[in-house]
């Protein structure tokens, strides 16, 4: 998933692989030989929602998912503003998915939800769905429908645009936006009316233009989302295939369009180091410098290296 965010957002050139010990973020010999994240590893990929037009740099802190690593997990948590969890399509939530959940709840850190593997036989998205709502006491809104063609996932519809994102699952390609397949037209309107009653129920004045009948302008469903993700009401879910570069783009649109800025987080408390009084801290450049290092680690090349949340 991560190699996938780096490659389009055009971060590398070409794609890692963690059966082949290729990926950017896992590499220690020990992650690479047996194919898990063992430390979290800090990247920065700049992207841009079309649809919103907004331009951001995404920090991405890739946390091991192994329960034998959570520290690292709970380290992360501390200087994270949104989180995006990876579920298995066939799994569902696993146990160390519970676990990274409800520390992140500790923290109030908003988060959205990827679905990954919807290409692997057994995948189960109600199923997925159904022990979120159970296992993790949240309230998930499935921002898409999969697109599958003789048992074949190849794309996603987007219940907000209301348009199918076709993918050729080549590394590279572009998805074509296309109308959605005429075998999906009424299931795809049951889930947008789903959608928007999820997210005006959680904003007054839309809940009076729902009840009114009035449509819901898309503008309007991403504002009220946005607000009701910051204010962990809501958790949006979408989908698709990492290892068949599915689903990739909507992702990064979503981590820009629902996920807060520092700017949306309240301020951080702290203690003056020499009076002992707390203080507090807004994301303000013009501020006193204040930092918080969540990760320390040695380095044979330049020593003691300090990973800082300014």
């Amino acid at each position: 998933m991560t190699e996938r965010l780096l490659f389009y957002s055009g971060r590398t050139h070409r794609v890692g692989d963690v059966d082949a010990g290729t990926t950017v973020t896992d590499w220690m010999a020990q992650e690479r030989e047996r194919g898990i994240t063992i430390t979290a590893a800090v990247i920065m990929i700049p992207w841009r929602d079309e649809l919103t037009r907004q331009s951001a740099q995404i920090n991405i802190v890739d946390t091991p998912g192994h329960i034998d690593f959570t520290a690292e997990v709970q380290r992360s948590l501390r200087v994270l503003d949104g989180g995006v969890v990876v579920f298995d399509a066939v799994a569902g939530v696993e146990p160390q998915s519970e676990t990274v959940w409800h520390q992140a709840d500790q923290y109030a850190v908003p988060r959205i939800c990827f679905v990954n593997k919807m290409d692997r036989p057994g995948a189960d998205l109600e199923r997925t769905l159904r022990m979120i709502r159970e296992r993790l006491s949240a309230e998930p809104v499935v921002l898409q429908l999969p697109i599958y063609e003789d048992g074949v996932f190849l794309g996603i519809v987007d219940l907000i645009e209301g348009s199918a994102l076709h993918y050729s699952g080549e590394a590279g390609a572009e998805p074509q936006r296309v109308q959605i397949p005429a075998v999906l037209p009424a299931q795809a309107r049951v889930a947008r009316e789903r959608l928007v009653e999820a997210v005006a129920a959680t904003d007054d004045e839309l809940t009076e233009r729902y009840l009114e009948g009035e449509t819901i302008p898309d503008h309007a469903l991403i504002r009220a989302l946005r607000k009701a993700v910051l204010a962990n009401r809501l958790v949006p879910v979408l989908m698709g295939s990492a290892l068949h570069n599915r689903g990739i783009q909507p992702v990064l649109d979503a981590i820009v369009r629902y996920l807060p800025s520092p700017l949306d987080v309240p301020s951080v408390m702290g203690v003056d180091p020499i009076s002992g009084e707390p203080l507090a801290r807004e994301a303000d450049p013009q501020a006193p410098f204040c930092a918080i290092a969540f990760k320390v680690v040695s380095d044979p090349w330049v020593g003691r290296l300090s990973y800082l949340r300014v």
